[in-house]
């Protein structure tokens, strides 16, 4: 009997040490619980951007001088910045503050995972535009409740350089005589010069002057070909998302994706997968392309890139910065898409009943508090910091967002201003922010990105998969087929 109970303690011993050195995330845990010790330590997940220029360490600092004597801190959570909350926040692992954008956020609250906010207790309450809290509003037994504190609001943007426009454009791209190139007004124009740098390439590879340029296969930077021509994510039934009812084969949107496919032949098959988002800093820096889509709080990266080119021929550090500053522009898409979706059409032939409106998706990013943080009244207090003008205004100044509070807007160069105007006249479709619209972004951008290859299926001499209208009509009515599928059917 004694030598079995020896044995005994030995093996519960045994186990208890492999317990404590055995799993990959019990050294992080342990860690927090010490720190807790000597003082609440908030875990903050940022973005990458943020993170990659500065101003999520800029933040920490600021907020842990200004909060020492209280005993509480901020430090980075060391996460991939699309962390699964639901996933790692039951289990200690999660941030207790993240940013993130309305329909990721949403989805987290739809499920509890984030706690609702009283919004009327942060400082930015009042100078924040109602369009920015309802993209973290929800309604539960008609009350609604706001689980998002906004802190920018996001769209698709044209980035180019002003030194990279063509001489004499003012007469031969500017029919209306408006000061704006047509090719910054309407997509067939844009075309068009994207056509013309493709003719006159005389790089050996016939790869050195692209036009405009996109990751076609990304839903978000390339929603206009969606969107622009009747179609949508989720109807609305009694005022409330249906999303039994999703629309990206309705209206006239094959003749968005027909324009899509058009546009990726003056692309490389950079344009089928992210590799023209990863690399659109460079390329618009070195005069390779154009333009590029992207978002405004990635003007950081795109100065920093241009900044070194300018460097690299031979001026200093301090005149390639203001050079860079000078050249580089950010603007809306162009406004007018053709309505059959023919980007080869000369525009001067084309009455405005041939025009649609440019619809694309938009967003507005904000922070959310975790339910499984263990001091919630600590981390209103960072996100309120967080949200400040001093802070808000240092974001703009570090990554060029578009704030949300008007008060630091009146201080930019107008783009929040633009952007708001737009979501109020219909321009911008705002990310739904339901659960359900987590099973959108695979199927659509698998359709994107299959339909973008097909000029260069041409080109190897294979049969191209959708060659008509009717194929393209079918491959959409496929996504939405897909996405009720995915949200109705086989989630049961």
């Amino acid at each position: 009997m004694k030598k079995i109970t020896a044995i005994c303690v030995a093996l519960v011993l045994l186990l208890a040490s492999g317990c404590q050195q055995g799993g990959q995330q019990q050294p992080a845990e342990t860690d927090r619980k010490t720190a807790d010790t000597q003082g609440v330590v908030l875990h903050i997940l940022e973005n990458d951007t943020a993170k990659s220029v500065g101003y999520l360490q800029e933040l920490l600092d600021a907020f842990n001088a200004a909060y020492a004597d209280q005993g509480i801190s901020a430090v980075d959570a060391n996460m991939d910045e699309f962390t699964d909350l639901a996933e790692n926040g039951p289990y200690g692992y999660g941030p207790d503050v993240l940013y993130q954008a309305n329909d990721k956020l949403m989805t987290y609250a739809e499920d509890k995972h984030i706690l609702p906010l009283t919004i009327e207790d942060f400082d930015c309450y009042s100078c924040t535009p109602q369009a920015a809290w309802d993209a973290f509003a929800m309604t539960v037994d008609g009350q609604t409740y706001y689980c998002g504190i906004p802190v920018n609001i996001q769209e698709p943007m044209l980035f180019y350089r002003e030194d990279r426009l063509p001489e004499g454009w003012e007469t031969d791209w500017d029919k209306n005589q408006n000061g704006t190139p047509d090719f910054f007004e309407n997509w067939n124009d844009l075309y068009a010069y994207s056509k013309l740098l493709r003719d006159t390439d005389e790089s050996a590879g016939k790869d050195s002057q692209y036009g405009f340029m996109a990751s076609l296969n990304n839903l978000y930077l390339s929603s206009q070909f969606m969107l622009s021509h009747g179609g949508y994510i989720f109807g609305l039934k009694d005022g409330v998302l249906d999303t039994q009812d999703i629309g990206f084969s309705k209206g006239n949107s094959v003749n968005g994706l027909s324009a899509l496919r058009q546009f990726a032949a003056l692309m490389n098959e950079g344009c089928i997968d992210d590799t023209i988002t990863l690399n659109r800093y460079e390329k618009l820096a070195d005069g390779s392309y154009f333009c590029a889509v992207s978002t405004p709080d990635t003007q950081s990266l795109f100065l920093d890139r241009l900044t070194e080119a300018y460097a690299k021929d031979g001026l200093s550090e301090e005149e390639a910065k203001e050079k860079a500053q000078e050249n580089l522009k950010m603007i809306e898409l162009p406004g007018r898409m053709p309505a059959d979706g023919d980007l080869s059409k000369d525009s001067a032939q084309m009455s405005e009943d041939d025009w649609v409106q440019t619809i694309v998706m938009g967003g507005v990013n904000g922070y959310g508090i975790s339910s499984y943080t263990q001091h919630r009244e600590e981390c209103i207090e960072f996100v309120n910091f967080a949200t400040s003008y001093e802070m808000i205004k240092t974001r703009m100044q570090m990554l060029g967002i578009a704030p949300t509070r008007s008060d630091v807007a009146q201080e930019s160069s107008g783009v929040a201003a633009q952007i708001f105007d737009s979501l109020a006249q219909g321009r911008i479709y705002l990310m739904p922010s339901v659960k359900a619209v987590d099973q959108i972004w695979v199927p659509v951008s698998t359709i994107m990105a299959d339909v973008a290859k097909d000029p260069f299926r041409e080109q190897t001499g294979e049969t191209p998969r959708y060659s008509d209208r009717q194929s393209l009509q079918e491959a959409l009515e496929t996504v939405d087929k897909n996405i009720y599928d995915a949200i109705h059917t086989l989630s049961q």
